[in-house]
């Protein structure tokens, strides 16, 4: 059974920094993409951004510039360095996989992140 356990999020002044963390297990087949997506309020779920096992990376425009994504293979994880928060930062962070042979993707449950004053 696959799992992915995000962390990192919480509350945070505009300006500020923060770091999420998703650690993925208990997949047989090997993980290709990963990546973070959000949705706000009242909002669409959208893209943050995301990596590929070959680390070419893609993300929003909303975030470009102020967020990096990376990931660590060998520990199944990828990180989401968030700075230069803003308000419309604030929502719940999904962290995602899509596993190559079976192209399957995979969501965590998701992690608030809050930012304001």
């Amino acid at each position: 059974q696959v799992q992915l356990v995000e962390s990192g999020g919480g509350l945070v002044q505009p300006g500020g920094s923060l770091r999420l963390s998703c650690a993925a297990s208990g997949t047989i087949f090997p993980i290709d993409q990963m990546g973070w997506y959000r949705q706000a309020p009242g909002k669409q779920r959208e893209l943050v951004a995301t990596i590929t096992s070959g680390g070419r990376t893609e993300y929003g425009d909303s975030v470009k510039g102020r967020f990096t994504i990376s990931r660590d293979n060998a520990k199944n994880t990828v990180y989401l360095q968030m700075n230069s928060l803003e308000p419309e930062d604030t929502a719940v962070y999904y962290c995602t996989i899509r596993t190559l042979l079976v192209v399957r993707d995979y969501w965590g449950q998701g992690t608030q992140v809050a930012v304001s004053s």
